[in-house]
């Protein structure tokens, strides 16, 4: 079955690889999503309605889902590798995403990554590389990214980028998402248009 969605995409940096059975070990995910990584607390901590998995059954259907989602070309998973060049070379770094509203022609990014990957500027390269196909593969109108209101250092990195692509703030969204324990939380939402996407690319190539 052909994908509107690419399996590999690489970057200066990094690789990212379709989320399925075929391309990660379920157990090796499952190490990195639960209890056994060390500091999976503050990894998972801005991130709304995701707890650490307790089981590797729960990792497995995970991974379905986004088996799922990827078949019906409504959610791109990936896996997030450095490339060899870099510490940690081939690891486990983290998962990106892209979720798409055909209807409203939207692509929202999303990203996680485990600690010792921080600061290594990852998520700003992972956008590019998700915008890139948001834009020039999909050929959709609008790019959205979130975080939750209380996340600092995501959101000076998701500034940094959205900026440089032409985007904008566009506020808060009140009781965007809910918790795993029902408390509502809001969000800092940013997006970037088609046209100030284009133009940043057009100005980055004079």
């Amino acid at each position: 079955m052909t994908s509107l969605f690419p399996e590999r995409i690489e970057t200066d940096r990094l690789v990212l690889e379709q989320l399925c059975h075929e391309k990660v070990d379920l157990f090796e995910y499952y190490r990195h999503l639960s209890e056994c990584e060390e500091d999976i607390e503050e990894v998972l901590e801005y991130i709304a309605g995701f707890d650490p998995h307790q089981t590797p059954k729960e990792t497995k259907e995970f991974i379905d889902d986004a088996e799922d989602s990827w078949d019906k070309d409504e959610m791109a998973w990936y896996v997030i590798r450095p490339k060899e060049a870099e510490d940690g070379a081939g690891e486990i770094a983290g998962g990106a995403l892209l979720e798409v509203d055909w209807d409203r022609r939207a692509g929202t990014l999303g990203i996680w990554l485990r600690k010792p990957f921080w600061g290594r500027g990852y998520a700003s390269e992972r956008a590019s590389a998700l915008l890139d196909v948001t834009f020039n593969r999909l050929d959709l109108e609008i790019a959205k990214i979130t975080c939750e209101i209380d996340n600092e250092k995501s959101r000076k990195a998701i500034e940094k980028y959205v900026e440089a692509y032409g985007g904008q703030y566009d506020g808060v969204l009140r009781h965007y998402a809910v918790d795993t324990d029902g408390t509502p939380i809001d969000y800092h939402n940013y997006s970037i248009l088609r046209e100030q996407y284009l133009a940043s690319a057009e100005q980055g190539s004079e």
